[in-house]
């Protein structure tokens, strides 16, 4: 049974666990405290040089480093149901929306999380090397976002799903990058009442209470 590494508070592991969860496949969890800095552990570094959250680690010892190995593994492993798409074009639209919100969505609110919290000095950017934080980088980070939610309402409006006609990888990208977008008191389904509504059928799948 693949393991799964993991910390509950982190957004990125949450996306790994949504998608084992939609596609129905089990698996061990090892917790790495991310706040008390055990993803920069020797032990851990050994299972993931990159030093982050999630990895999932295989049977036959394979380790998947990131959210999109896993997602590909996963959807190769068990194609139905199929989160990235079934037609080449389907496929193209939640490649496309996924990376639009990675870069768009995530990277904004990393930027304004990680160069002002107090928790992440030296630590502005994830990974085995500290990095300084540069404040200015955190106000463009919340512009950015605010700018991404008004997009994202705009597109929402008269959709059921983010990237084709039924639910895929990019609702769970999107969900939980917007979910997270607390931690900057920014509530990014107040006013979008298409985003909103689109939360809240998410809300009605087991996988989201995760």
């Amino acid at each position: 049974m693949p393991t799964l590494y993991d910390f509950s508070r982190a957004p990125s592991p949450r996306r790994a666990r949504i998608l084992l969860a939609e596609k129905g496949i089990a698996h061990d969890t090892v917790i790495v405290d991310l706040a008390v800095g055990e993803q920069l552990s020797d032990g851990y570094r050994s299972i993931n040089p990159a030093c982050t959250l999630p990895a999932l680690k295989l049977d036959d010892g394979s380790v998947l480093p990131d959210n999109p190995a896993i997602a590909a593994w996963a959807e190769a492993s068990q194609p139905e149901p199929a989160l990235l798409g079934r037609t080449p074009l389907e496929k193209a639209d939640v490649a496309s929306w996924n990376a639009k919100i990675e870069h768009e969505c995530f990277m904004a609110i990393a930027e304004a999380m990680r160069n002002t919290a107090p928790a992440m000095k030296d630590r502005a950017l994830p990974g085995p090397s500290n990095y300084a934080q540069i404040p200015e980088l955190a106000t463009r980070g919340m512009a950015r976002l605010n700018d991404f939610i008004a997009r994202f309402e705009r597109h929402m409006t008269g959709r059921d799903w983010v990237a084709t006609g039924h639910f895929t990888q990019a609702d769970i990208t999107a969900a939980v990058a917007l979910d997270f977008a607390r931690v900057l008191r920014i509530d990014a389904y107040a006013d979008h009442p298409a985003v909103a509504a689109w939360r809240a059928r998410l809300a009605e799948r087991p996988a989201f209470s995760l």
